[in-house]
């Protein structure tokens, strides 16, 4: 008999990887800080920003605030926006849409996650020309525990925090995760995860079932989970030490 927690890991990488798997999704970190500071700085501070951190190269708290906030408006708009038009139909024959909806939730979830660690001081996630590993999967999946309000995904996110404080890591991957036990960690936010990712796939069915109704049912049930997990994140980033 299959294990429910392995099902539920299975589940949620699953997801993950697939939402990965989309194209656009890598944020290219050195592009998306030239565009988001060129209205605030010159370029010797966002050359500085881009070689360290937006903070350290002198860029002001409360334009690294605007911006933070400006990503998540955009991509909220976006999201909802889309979730209520998959849902527009109605009626049972939707629920075929139902992996491509969460698909897309989560290439959004994941974009913010970039664009918020980026501009809250974090350096490349991806390994530029190397395919995707676990522990690259790991760390997303602590950034998104983070979004959904695990309290062990804020610990593991304030250690590696720390330790790329202290070494100065150029890329997020070259750390020795496991020595810090996040791997496990990640792992338990991964088997909750998938739990609580089968739960709302059968609130997103339910709400996709209701004629008429059902597009505003689906924006609105993505609105009210997208937003809050985005401003979460945006709040624990910029309390860590590589935020200020």
């Amino acid at each position: 008999m299959e294990n429910p927690e392995d099902k539920s890991l299975q589940i949620w990488f699953n997801v993950l990887k697939s939402s990965l798997s989309i194209p656009t999704v890598k944020v290219d970190r050195k592009a998306f800080l030239i565009k988001e500071l060129s209205p605030y700085c010159n370029k010797e501070i966002i050359d500085k920003a881009i070689e360290i951190t937006p903070r350290k190269a002198g860029v002001p708290k409360d334009d690294v605030e605007k911006i933070a906030k400006g990503v998540i408006k955009y991509h909220t708009l976006i999201v909802t926006s889309i979730s209520a038009g998959s849902g527009i139909p109605g009626g049972l024959w939707m629920i075929g849409t139902i992996p491509v909806d969460l698909a897309q939730f989560y290439y959004h979830i994941l974009q913010v996650v970039q664009k918020l660690a980026y501009i809250y001081g974090w350096p490349d996630i991806f390994e530029e020309g190397k395919e995707m590993n676990d522990e690259t999967l790991y760390i997303l999946t602590i950034f998104i525990g983070v979004m959904s309000g695990t309290k062990s995904a804020n610990e593991a996110l304030n250690v590696i925090s720390k330790q790329l404080a202290k070494e100065l890591a150029e890329r997020l991957p070259r750390l020795p995760l496991t020595k810090y036990v996040v791997f496990n960690v990640a792992k338990q936010i991964a088997k909750w995860l998938g739990v609580k990712l089968t739960k709302a796939s059968f609130a997103r069915i339910l709400s996709k079932t209701i004629p008429i109704i059902s597009a505003f049912l689906s924006g609105t049930l993505t609105y009210v989970t997208f937003k809050p997990q985005c401003n979460r994140l945006k709040k624990h980033l910029s309390e860590l030490p590589l935020a200020n």
